[in-house]
C-alpha cells in the first residue's frame, strides 16, 4: 500500500495540528489552499474553525469548485469540527452566504455542543477505530441532526451523532488532533491509501515455443 498524500486546507482554523497529526499517522502531509495545490494530494483534510469564513475563503481562492469536484469524484476527506458542517449536504442553521462541499447525506447542527466557554473532552467509542476510546475535544461543535440511508454513524455522545463516514467522506463533531491520540488520523490515511493504491498491471509471461 503506497503512503498517501494527504493534504489539509490551510485557509483558516488549525490547520498546523491536523499537519503534526498526519505525519505521525505515516502520511505525507501538506497545507493546501490553491486549486494546483489540491491537485496534487489524494485526500484532503477540512480542519476546525469558523465554518461561514472558510466557505467563503474558499469561494475567495478558487478552492471550493475543485474541492466539490473531487469529492464527487470520491476522493478521500475528512472534516472535524467545522469541517464536518462543510461535508454536511444540509445545514440546519446556516448564516447568510454559507455554503458547503457537501458530500455526506446529513443534516448539522452549528455550535450544537454550546459556546466557546462549553468547551469540554470526552471519551468517544467510535466504530473502525481500534483500542479504547478516542478523547474527543468538543468546542464550539455542531453535532448531526440526522443521516440519510447513505451514511453510517460512527460514533454518537450524550445521545447525538458525532462521528459519521460516507463512501470516502469522514467527519468528527471533535477535535482529535489536539490530543496527541492519532488513530482517527490514521484511520483515514488507510481509507486514503485504499482509494489512492496504484492498480498493479501484472504482464502475461509470453509461452516459450516447445520448437525452440
Amino acid at each position: 500500500m503506497s503512503t498517501p498524500v494527504i493534504g489539509v486546507l490551510a485557509l483558516q482554523g488549525d490547520g498546523r495540528e491536523h499537519l503534526t497529526a498526519l505525519a505521525a499517522a505515516d502520511a505525507v502531509a501538506r497545507p493546501v489552499r490553491r486549486p494546483e495545490e489540491l491537485a496534487e494530494v489524494d485526500g484532503l483534510v477540512l480542519p476546525g474553525g469558523e465554518s461561514t469564513t472558510i466557505s467563503k475563503l474558499a469561494v475567495l481562492f478558487g478552492v471550493m469548485e475543485p474541492l466539490r469536484a473531487r469529492v464527487r469524484d470520491g476522493m478521500p476527506v475528512y472534516g472535524t469540527c467545522a469541517g464536518m458542517i462543510m461535508l454536511a449536504d444540509k445545514i440546519l442553521d446556516p448564516r447568510s452566504g454559507q455554503e458547503t462541499v457537501g458530500g455526506i447525506d446529513m443534516i448539522v447542527r452549528r455550535n450544537a455542543f454550546g459556546r466557546q466557554n462549553e468547551s469540554f473532552e470526552a471519551a468517544v467509542d467510535v466504530r473502525g477505530v481500534d483500542g479504547d476510546p478516542v478523547e474527543g475535544v468538543f468546542i464550539r461543535a455542531p453535532w448531526v441532526e440526522s443521516v440519510g440511508a447513505g451514511a453510517e454513524v460512527l460514533a454518537e455522545h450524550d445521545g447525538h451523532i458525532v462521528a459519521v463516514r460516507q463512501g470516502n467522506a469522514l467527519a468528527t463533531s471533535f477535535h482529535p488532533e489536539l490530543t496527541g491520540d492519532h488513530r482517527v488520523h490514521a484511520f483515514f490515511a488507510e481509507m486514503t491509501a485504499s482509494r489512492s493504491a496504484p492498480i498493479r498491471v501484472v504482464t502475461p509471461r509470453r509461452r516459450r515455443d516447445p520448437r525452440s
